[in-house]
């Protein structure tokens, strides 16, 4: 018998529903991340008592969702949800059922369930109560449905994008039927909201096997919630830097960039504009001029789409819209690299300050799903950005608008309307202080100022 550490609170609770003669078991993820030896994000409780029951033996209650049997115990200041036994009814909209039935057979209530290694029960004394086999697919790493994989997708379509994300999170396998399933149904993802489809792509992307999101292709599901990755997929590329598809070079290059949405969502959409703006020469050389620019757009409106908030989609759009402008600032191929620290000032002042450590990384990650050519002439480029960039942080040089030493006011005070021309000479002030830091003096951004007016 397979024993597990389950928490204090959830043992209490399982432990209460039994001395006033209900069953109780721990539920779901929290038993299959515990096998795995990973640490659950929440503890779920399945029980036969009815939700009424469940609130007249606990203190404190709150009804999370008992029209599906849903009760939220509070230990302290934590919940736990504890949901009675049930049987779905039908579902109308790919998502949710119409009504549920309760039921006193916890066999019954893992049926409903969508993976195997999902639908496995735990209790103290018992042991694992697994009905469909989820232990031995945890050892084979597996995902593989509760029964007929066709009727849990119809059931609920947001599973087939969970059984692409599980396997990437866990480095499993979809088991054959289960993905013979999701390539005949994947269309039927377009009943699920674009929030749910958000945090599933971001939860796959975010994984330890990013890649994955190839399976997602191989499966129709991304023609259906992101195809414009499929367009990068279908897109070659021959030249010098690179050996890959844009689709494939995109997926080696999330392999090569820590797990932070911002970092990966980048990853995921840098070359989005370039089947827009592919050309081929006579010798099948292939070309993607602005590509970077079109992507930006790309990027903004499939993030609009996909409901993710403003601060993501414009970082996101941002480190997109100038990952290829850093070449623009550095001689590569001499050696050692050159840098041209005034049009490297304008990149970080056009990207914002806070925001160029994470353009390098981005760099680095796309440079790294290159050819070796690409990898021997552009690091050790990236190195002497990075390099000339800590220089004009330590220098302190003024990148901003706020850290002109010149502002409206000083301006005003020249007998300069307020307006749009306050705007425009600031913002000459700036391109010529980005020129030449030390220029950032008051008297000298005076004389300039009346120079532009002369």
């Amino acid at each position: 018998m397979i024993q597990i550490q389950i928490p204090e609170p959830v043992e209490l609770i399982i432990k209460k529903l039994e001395e006033h003669g209900f069953e109780a078991y721990a539920v779901g993820g929290c038993v299959r991340d515990t096998i795995l030896g990973r640490t659950p994000g929440d503890w779920d409780i399945t029980t036969s008592a009815l939700p009424e029951q469940v609130k007249s033996i606990f203190r404190r209650t709150i009804d999370t969702g008992i029209e599906h049997g849903t009760v939220t115990v509070m230990i302290g200041q934590v919940g736990y949800e504890v949901t009675t036994y049930r049987v779905d009814g039908d579902y109308q909209d790919g998502r949710h059922p119409t009504s549920v039935t309760f039921t006193p057979s916890l066999v019954e209530d893992l049926k409903r369930r969508d993976f195997t290694i999902n639908a496995m029960a735990y209790r103290p004394g018992e042991g694992v109560v697994d009905c469909f086999d989820g232990l031995a697919d945890l050892e084979n790493k597996i995902i593989r449905c509760v029964g007929d994989p066709k009727e849990r997708f119809r059931e609920d379509a947001l599973r087939m994008m969970r059984a692409v994300r599980f396997s990437a999170q866990l480095g499993f396998t979809i088991e054959d039927n289960t993905k013979a399933a999701i390539k005949q149904m994947a269309g039927n993802l377009r009943l699920i909201s674009k929030e749910r489809i958000q945090a599933e792509l971001l939860k796959l992307i975010t994984s330890p096997h990013p890649d994955y999101i190839r399976t997602a292709y191989e499966t129709g599901i991304t023609a259906i919630v992101l195809p414009e990755f499929d367009r990068m997929m279908e897109t070659p590329q021959k030249n010098s830097f690179h050996a890959l598809s844009v689709g494939e070079h995109t997926i080696e290059s999330l392999l090569h960039v820590e797990a932070n949405p911002i970092l990966r969502l980048t990853m995921l959409f840098h070359d989005m504009g370039k089947p827009d703006c592919l050309r081929i020469d006579a010798d099948g050389t292939t070309h993607f001029k602005q590509h970077a620019i079109v992507g930006a757009d790309i990027t903004r409106n499939a993030l609009r789409s996909l409901k993710f908030d403003n601060h993501t989609i414009d970082n996101v759009t941002a480190l997109v819209r100038y990952h290829d402008s850093m070449r623009d600032c550095v001689a590569a191929r001499q050696t050692p690299p050159v840098v041209n620290k005034r049009a490297l000032r304008r990149l970080v002042s056009a990207i914002g300050r806070e925001r160029f450590p994470l353009l390098m990384e981005v760099n680095l990650a796309d440079n790294l799903a290159k050819t070796e050519f690409a990898k021997k002439t552009h690091l050790p480029a990236l190195d002497a950005v990075r390099e000339a960039y800590e220089e004009i942080v330590d220098a302190d040089d003024c990148l901003t608008l706020k850290e002109l030493e010149l502002n409206g006011k000083d301006l005003m005070a020249m007998g300069i309307a307020p307006g749009k021309e306050i705007g425009r000479i600031l913002g000459a002030c700036l391109e010529w202080v980005l020129d030449e830091p030390e220029r950032n003096k008051k008297e000298l951004l005076t004389e300039y100022v009346k120079s532009l007016q002369e």
